[in-house]
């Protein structure tokens, strides 16, 4: 005979019980009581009824708004199982809501604390919408008015834009298998820029595609920004917490996957006169350079000019004091062939009779040669001497 210990047995016991498919998916209702929080912040509390309790805890992590008081009635979700350090069983709860509500709304306020948890609402995780997007994908019905008025908007707004229809049931037994099917579809495309999740008004029934989890998980794996439109304002779903931006309606969802072709030219307006006024500004600049360079050349210029002058002058003057025209001021004289022009240097170049031209200081005169001596002392000694 095989003896067991306790850890054993009770061991073996919370294994049968999370194996059990109802008992790890149970709605429970009853009345709160022996409500206690823990320093961790976790709820411990009991859920009766006339017959039978069952003791009961909620970690922190799942308690999000909730106000539990004892003696209040409730339904709760969750997993049975058992908590083998006291063996005692217990019911591992994630929600949790006053009693009185439908399923739906239970079952709507359970998933939606399990995809929280998972991290499937992060702000950090979603991403910015394509400012300018060049391929939308609609995820709607093909026969709805939520369709046309999408259509309707974008080609006004912003014409240039290509929409892509997945089309979908949106609505009823299938409705939520067909919208993954149109994201699978989306994704399979190329040159998608951005996701339009559309539907028009309804009840919690008629809206509850939109808060099925397989919904959820395939726009968390769009591979492109997802924009939910489904409903009216106050009308929100699973779909509107996982998608990257929630737009109140489906025609507000449109009205945010594009810019306004009247913003766009505005925009181009101020941008060209910004530029404008670059330029102008780049364009003045230059001027006043130019003047403060033309200004510095021409004082350069006019310093060049003014050395040049001088030097010039100086040389004029040190030719003019070797011009023949000094020489001829000072009594001497230039004397020339009549016949050729040659210069008359040397006695040797005259004979008697020669015609000849004498240039002074102010004028010249023709003369002829009647004789001749050579040398300076000859000249000389041809005067009379005189007694002293």
């Amino acid at each position: 005979m095989k003896i067991y210990s306790v850890a054993e047995v009770t061991g073996y016991l919370r294994e049968l019980l999370e194996a059990d498919s109802m008992l790890a998916d149970l709605w429970i209702s009853g009345e709160v009581s022996n409500l206690s929080e823990s320093a961790a912040g976790h709820l411990y509390f009991t859920l009766k009824d006339e017959a039978s309790q069952l003791r009961c805890v909620l970690f922190h992590r799942a308690r999000l708004d909730l106000t539990l008081e004892n003696g209040m009635a409730a339904v709760a979700h969750g997993r049975i199982s058992i908590y083998e350090v006291s063996g005692a069983l217990q019911f591992y709860v994630d929600v949790v809501q006053p009693e009185g509500m439908g399923i739906l709304h239970l079952e709507f306020e359970r998933l939606k604390v399990k995809l929280a948890e998972e991290g499937l609402f992060e702000p950090a995780r979603k991403r910015a919408l394509p400012p300018f997007p060049q391929r939308i994908g609609v995820v709607t019905s093909p026969d709805s008015a939520v369709l046309h008025d999408i259509i309707n908007i974008i080609s006004r707004r912003y014409p240039l834009v290509e929409l892509v229809l997945a089309p979908t049931p949106v609505q009823g037994d299938g409705a939520a298998t067909g919208i993954v099917q149109a994201f699978n579809t989306i994704n399979d495309t190329e040159g998608i820029d951005l996701v339009i999740l559309a539907r028009g008004g309804g009840s919690l029934e008629e809206l509850w595609a939109f808060n099925e989890e397989k919904v959820a998980r395939a726009i968390y794996a769009s591979r492109v920004p997802v924009i939910s439109g489904v409903g009216h304002d106050t009308d929100f779903t699973i779909a509107d917490f996982v998608a990257d931006k929630r737009a109140p309606t489906p025609s507000a969802a449109a009205e945010l996957a594009v810019p306004h072709r009247a913003e766009l030219e505005a925009r181009l307006q101020a941008l060209n006169k910004a530029l404008v006024a670059a330029l102008s500004r780049g364009v003045e600049q230059y001027r006043q350079r130019i003047d403060e360079l033309t200004r510095v050349l021409s004082m350069h210029l006019g310093n060049l000019l003014t050395i040049s002058r001088e030097k010039l002058r100086g040389r004029e003057l040190k030719l003019g004091s070797l011009s023949p025209l000094a020489t001829l001021e000072r009594g001497y004289a230039l004397v020339q062939h009549a016949a050729t022009g040659e210069v008359i240097s040397h006695i040797d170049q005259v004979h008697r009779g020669d015609a000849i031209e004498v240039k002074v200081s102010d004028g010249q005169f023709k003369s002829r040669v009647t004789g001749s001596k050579k040398g300076l002392q000859a000249w000389m000694n041809s005067f009379p001497s005189k007694k002293r």
